[in-house]
């Protein structure tokens, strides 16, 4: 029988408290080669360390190797090197245990149209080993808002309920560790935003929360921590906040007195971009650059400022400056669309 991992701390002696609810150390994984493709190493020498109780961001871009590490945590794929412990259980070591402290929701909607929320969780439940007498399918029913719908088909359900059912079954077995594997991808603003309170409601019911994703802004709203992962190597991880003074950026927009075709010629030592007619954006390093000679620049092309004011770095800006700029922007843009 899979052991059945307790969700909250005051469940678990003193000594089987982890320091970390997730440990990763030199994890390494080399998928051999294919065809006429050589061996890939996707992974290169990853450490993270996710404290109990966080909301954890895992950002990169595609094929960065953020599902690999998140299968490997996951037990369903193999490692090459490293080591690897959820909730204090190496997954070598103990891999049964391991899993059962780990529930993953994938991106993908995977359900049987003609089952019921009921029946999955039952099933799901039981795949876990959980005894009836210890089942929650009521208790997660309600916590995700689905038990008017406890007895319908999963094919009339909408996108949103189906979601929070794959949450639910994610939380059969009671894991402390919930990894959500871009949660809102493809779905509409006002279910992204009901998405993010369910996540925070779990964080304060105990859950430690992994986040994969590739909204920025979805990272910056809840992640208390976020590791950017490129080409196989984590090349951030620290507090949001602390990411978010990293970068040496500022963007000034400036509302001038007329009407424009283009950046003006003047503006060239500047990243500029033109929004709106009236509107521009500079990008510029205060470091080495002053507002003064961006004034400077638009009174020489003869602009009048009627308006200004500035921003700092967003977790976008951090994003593009370590994965790569031109090529990330643009998988941020499909993403978006």
């Amino acid at each position: 029988m899979v052991a059945h991992a307790p969700l909250n701390d005051a469940a678990l002696p003193a000594h089987a408290v982890p320091a970390y609810a997730v440990e990763v150390r030199g994890l390494t994984k080399t998928y051999q080669a294919s065809g006429k493709a050589g061996p890939k190493q996707a992974l290169k020498g990853i450490d993270l360390a996710i404290p109990r109780g966080a909301v954890f961001g895992l950002l990169g871009p595609n094929g960065a190797g953020k599902s690999t590490l998140i299968n490997i945590m996951a037990g369903l794929v193999n490692k090459t090197g490293g080591t690897v412990s959820i909730w204090g259980t190496d997954i070598d070591a103990h891999p049964r245990q391991a899993r059962a402290s780990i529930g993953v929701v994938p991106q993908e909607l995977n359900m049987d149209p003609f089952f019921t929320p009921r029946e999955m969780l039952e099933l799901q439940a039981g795949l876990y080993g959980v005894p009836k007498a210890e089942r929650r399918t009521e208790e997660l029913l309600e916590a995700v808002g689905l038990r008017d719908k406890a007895d319908a088909y999963a094919r009339s359900l909408s996108g949103g309920m189906k979601r929070r059912l794959m949450v639910a079954k994610a939380m059969v077995h009671t894991p402390p560790v919930l990894v959500l594997d871009e949660p809102t991808a493809g779905v509409d603003v006002e279910l992204r935003i009901q998405l993010w309170e369910h996540v925070r409601k779990l964080n304060r019911e105990g859950s430690t929360v992994l986040l994969t994703t590739h909204y920025l802004e979805e990272a910056q709203e809840l992640c208390d921590s976020i590791a950017i992962i490129n080409h196989g190597t984590v090349v951030a991880c620290e507090p949001t906040a602390s990411l978010l003074r990293r970068v040496d950026a500022k963007a000034l927009t400036v509302l001038v007195d007329r009407d424009l075709d283009a950046v003006p010629a003047e503006l060239s030592a500047f990243s500029a971009e033109l929004a709106e007619p009236r509107r521009l954006i500079v990008r510029y390093q205060p470091s080495r650059q002053r507002v003064g000679g961006i004034l400077a620049a638009l009174a020489g092309a003869g602009l009048g400022v009627v308006d200004l004011s500035t921003e700092e770095s967003d977790l976008e800006d951090i994003f593009l400056q370590l994965t790569g700029g031109a090529h990330a922007r643009k998988e941020i843009a499909h993403d978006a669309a």
